[in-house]
């Protein structure tokens, strides 16, 4: 599934490809019935769940910069894993930061990821509101210490009402910021209200129609977004058809204003949190 927006770029500025993915914990879908007879993964270790990770790892690694959510950062059912560490040195991304937003004992530890090929001048990890805790956000500036790209990662609850809370949390965050990126599952559509309301009040665009990503094998709610301010330039936008999750993974190609200045690549290097 496609959707390609015009890319007329006559900045200066340095181009970026995204990509956003909830990949539920490396465990694949193909139908409903995976929730099912699958379900057990969630809580158990899987000889399976490498084998789709380094399916993941081999997708993402010609992208720039990849926020994904629902990973595990080193518990029973991930065999003791930092998903995002893993992630990061099998596509070889020289830096990740994560954030563990839940915790079960040593069964699980639900958490999120951000790999970048450009070293962060700072990341900061947030909880969102809700009255059951597990909701996290992660945000990380690049370049310019005085006019930086914030980029931040998000993953939203199930219930409306949550959401809404944890949006105005997020347009607190980003306020008074000029260049932002805000990737992630916000688990509602375009045209709900919380979503619809929190892009007039930030001034974050989406740049592309509805763009179906869930469930992964017969998609029909747009759940993730790639959501920009005005001084970033879109490019083509697209969910990619694979079931290695019950969510399809979805990219952007940007391009950023000269003055957010990013450092070159940086290929090569030990793979690090940030």
């Amino acid at each position: 599934m496609h959707v390609v927006a015009p890319f007329h770029d006559h900045s200066k500025g340095i181009r970026l490809r995204l990509l956003s993915y909830n990949i539920q914990v490396g465990i694949a879908a193909t139908g409903f019935s995976d929730y099912v007879f699958h379900g057990w993964k969630h809580l158990l270790p899987s000889t399976q769940r490498l084998k789709n990770l380094r399916r993941i790892a081999r997708m993402i690694r010609d992208f720039d910069i990849v926020g994904l959510q629902e990973l595990d950062s080193g518990s029973l059912r991930s065999g003791f894993i930092n998903h995002a560490e893993y992630l990061a040195r099998e596509a070889k991304f020289p830096h990740w930061c994560d954030k563990t937003n839940r915790k079960l004992w040593k069964m699980a530890r639900h958490s999120m990821g951000l790999l970048s090929r450009y070293a962060p001048i700072g990341v900061s990890r947030h909880d969102l509101p809700a009255r059951l805790s597990g909701r996290g956000a992660l945000v990380a500036r690049f370049g310019n210490p005085e006019n930086p790209l914030v980029l931040v990662l998000a993953h939203l609850s199930l219930g409306r009402n949550a959401r809404c809370f944890q949006m105005e949390y997020l347009s607190g965050l980003i306020r008074g910021c000029k260049h932002v990126i805000l990737m992630g599952d916000l688990n509602c559509s375009p045209d709900s209200r919380e979503l619809s309301r929190f892009l007039r009040e930030t001034g974050l665009r989406m740049s592309y129609p509805a763009l179906f990503t869930y469930p992964s094998w017969k998609p029909k709610k747009h759940l993730d977004h790639i959501l920009v301010s005005p001084t970033i330039v879109t490019g083509p936008v697209e969910a990619l058809s694979y079931t290695l999750s019950d969510h399809l993974p979805i990219t952007m190609e940007v391009s950023l204003p000269e003055e957010v200045l990013l450092p070159g690549g940086s290929k090569g290097r030990k793979a690090q949190a940030a």
